[in-house]
């Protein structure tokens, strides 16, 4: 009934445009998405496509399973493409037609012959109420993951967002701020279209996430050029994405950049400056224009994704859970997952270690913009 294999996929393709656009799927299986984190993020992570596809035998796409295969020192390891970038996960899929999938028990025996030879699997950033790729893998129940996502509703007006969502003191504070920096200068808070002004925002954001993220050892993703040019494709595609900008004088001071799906807006990257303007919070200020701007184009939802911020409560989102799905593909891998499961800092550490080696690979120009 159906037909399993693994193929060297294409997602600017119609026919997954046309899957993309019925499934149960989220704005990071977006066909833009996709082919440009296989295009552009593979070879740096030393990563090895693995793209499930099922058809039916007239040959029309039912599921589509972006995967990859890894090697952390002596494991090999099947995760989904995500790559750091991703915040949701989901096999690319209608409802129903997932459900036929899961009834017919070749499929599965199918799609785990084809990923082998594999030490483990596993994948996380499932959301909640998402299609059950557990079920799919042969597992039982997938586990909740340690952080969680945070998303909240749009009101019509803006107004009826800030009763609703944010708090009135904390409101009142936010217009005070206001005030106090526009007596510092000329603000201005834009959606930018102009490629010129995109690459300005992002070479801000890399500055503003630097000094923020990457001298606390945490390793920016925005520092590493590939990474870097890949967020800026993402920003450029049309009909995807949003950049947004704050500045004074001309000069960026705060940035940011989501994605946007089926009347959501998904925050991915946002940075402010932090040097300059500590007592007048740009951060929260370019997020409450955000906020306004997403009202204004009829937005019904705003997604701070993945991360457990504080500040994604203060703006009206709400936690929601995330999961994950594990299984051993032979001995060493059931010992690393066992390893994993109770001592989760390994996993960090061997991430960290294996991927800044491959970061540090390419040397990083720091410019600094000219007015800072």
């Amino acid at each position: 009934m159906f037909d399993v294999a693994i193929e060297a996929f294409d997602f600017r393709s119609a026919e997954y445009a046309e899957l993309f656009q019925r499934a149960d799927a989220t704005a990071f299986q977006h066909p833009t998405w996709l082919a440009h984190l296989y295009d552009g993020l593979l070879t740096h992570n030393a990563a090895t496509p693995l793209v499930v596809v099922v058809r039916r035998a007239d040959r029309s796409l039912v599921l589509v399973l972006p995967l990859i295969k890894k090697r952390y020192a002596a494991l090999t390891v099947v995760e989904f493409a995500d790559l750091r970038v991703t915040d949701y996960v989901a096999p690319v899929a209608e409802r129903g037609a997932f459900d036929a999938l899961l009834a017919d028990d070749s499929v599965r025996r199918r799609i785990l012959k084809l990923l082998r030879p594999y030490d483990l699997l596993r994948i996380g950033k499932l959301s909640d109420g998402g299609l059950p790729l557990n079920r799919l893998f042969g597992i039982a129940e997938p586990e909740r993951m340690a952080t969680s996502s945070y998303a909240g509703a749009l009101e019509p007006t803006f107004d009826a967002w800030r009763a609703a969502h944010l708090n009135a003191s904390y409101g009142r504070e936010l217009d005070k701020k206001s005030r106090q920096l526009g007596r510092k200068g000329k603000v201005e808070f834009s959606c930018v279209t102009d490629p010129a002004q995109m690459r300005e925002t992002f070479e801000a954001l890399k500055i503003f996430r630097r000094d923020r993220f990457e001298y606390n050892g945490g390793g920016e993703l925005l520092q590493v050029p590939a990474y870097f040019e890949f967020y800026l494709s993402i920003a450029k595609a049309t009909g995807l994405a949003r950049t947004y900008q704050l500045s004074i004088d001309g000069r960026v001071i705060a940035g940011a950049m989501g994605l946007m799906h089926r009347g959501a807006f998904l925050v991915v990257l946002v940075g402010f400056t932090q040097t300059e303007f500590k007592n007048q919070s740009v951060g929260s200020l370019m997020l409450q224009e955000l906020v306004r701007d997403c009202v204004a184009r009829g937005d019904t939802a705003l997604d701070f994704t993945i991360g457990d911020e504080p500040y994604k409560l203060i703006f009206g989102a709400r936690k929601q859970a995330m999961w994950q799905v594990q299984r051993a593909g032979s001995p060493l891998g059931f010992a690393a997952g066992a390893m994993i499961d109770k001592v989760p800092a390994v996993k960090a550490l061997a991430r960290t270690l294996f991927q800044r080696r491959r970061d540090k690979a390419a040397p990083i120009e720091q410019s600094e913009p000219a007015e800072a």
